[in-house]
């Protein structure tokens, strides 16, 4: 049964609609897509979907909230380009832990270039995981990606040459910790190397190459067979941290991570995430060492550019629609 899109505030039901499939194109961890979404008279709520949790490389369900924090900056930025302020409130009841963030757009807004710029770069941008060519990346966009960082609460710090080779041994690290975990292994090839027909998990046509065995930086989800020459290339590498590590700082710092890969789509960048010192609790303490003690180290970015790759798979809408609540409200 396909459920009802009704429209909310400003927003008729096509517009609704629209901005419910711009976020849905928001990236996630082997692409598990854990959000759902429902119409009320009030907003649109945003849930996390607990069932497209990862109970091995997420047990606290960290890079769960930064998913769905990811695909409420989408809605943001679409809700904006069509002339409505995207009131949001995150973690609107305490006895819900699954409804998220509720947006309310209900009061008119002249739409600001630069968010819209970044709503039109939603569907351009996708996860690339090629090698990326050689040559370096301007001083100037690198202040953008750091600004849009910081206007979602988060900090993407400069790295000096000795934290960037700590960081490196750091990935190399936590690849091979989660290597020598069964389960972690049998969750990650549940969801990669599936088929053409799948809507979720990263296909075996969307991997990248084989990871290198020269020190370069290890990218994990090169699919099922080893495809093409070893990435040992150099792009640039970020970290996006947080000060705080609460569900707040999560889901915040989701929403500061897609800001971020929307401006480096925008300025003509591909990216992809190099997630083994992040998901490994005991390297991410590490890396939060080499930082400085100060940030809470949420997502490591690779950067550059690559060679044309596809999309990934998206659920429908249909599949990601909560039935409305009872009373049409939240």
């Amino acid at each position: 049964m396909t459920l009802p899109i009704t429209s909310i505030g400003l927003l008729d039901s096509d517009q609704v609609k629209s901005v419910i499939g711009a976020a849905v194109l928001a990236p996630s961890t082997h692409n598990t897509q854990p959000w759902r979404f429902r119409c009320t008279r009030a907003g649109l709520e945003l849930h996390a979907d607990p069932d497209r949790a990862l109970p091995v490389a997420d047990a606290d369900q960290r890079e769960l909230l930064l998913s769905c924090g990811a695909a409420l900056f989408n809605v943001r930025a679409a809700i904006h380009a069509l002339g409505a302020h995207p009131a949001t409130t995150l973690f609107p009841r305490r006895d819900d832990r699954t409804l998220l963030a509720v947006v309310r757009p209900f009061a008119a807004r002249r739409p600001d270039p630069r968010l819209v710029e970044l709503a039109d770069a939603v569907p351009r941008r996708h996860t690339n995981r090629t090698p990326f060519e050689a040559g370096s990346i301007p001083v100037s966009v690198v202040a953008e990606l750091r600004h849009a960082a910081e206007v979602e609460q988060a900090w993407l710090p400069r790295l000096d040459g000795k934290q960037l080779e700590g960081l490196r041994e750091l990935v190399h690290k936590g690849h091979h910790a989660q290597l020598a975990d069964p389960a972690f292994l049998a969750e990650w090839r549940q969801w990669t190397g599936r088929g053409p027909d799948s809507r979720d998990g990263v296909p075996d046509y969307a991997a990248g190459s084989m990871p290198s065995n020269n020190g370069g930086w290890v990218l994990r989800d090169f699919g099922t067979r080893l495809r093409g020459r070893p990435d040992d290339s150099e792009p640039l590498v970020v970290v996006i941290g947080s000060f705080d590590d609460t569900r707040v700082d999560r889901l915040r710092a989701g929403q500061a991570m897609q800001r971020v890969l929307l401006t480096a789509t925008a300025a003509g960048l591909d990216a992809s995430f190099i997630s083994q010192p992040v998901e490994v609790p005991a390297v991410r303490a590490e890396l939060r060492q080499l930082l400085g003690g100060g940030l809470w180290p949420q997502i490591v970015l690779r950067l550059g550019r690559g060679a044309p790759v596809p999309w990934t798979p998206r659920r429908s809408l249909a599949d990601v629609l909560m039935e409305p609540s009872p009373l049409g409200a939240s």
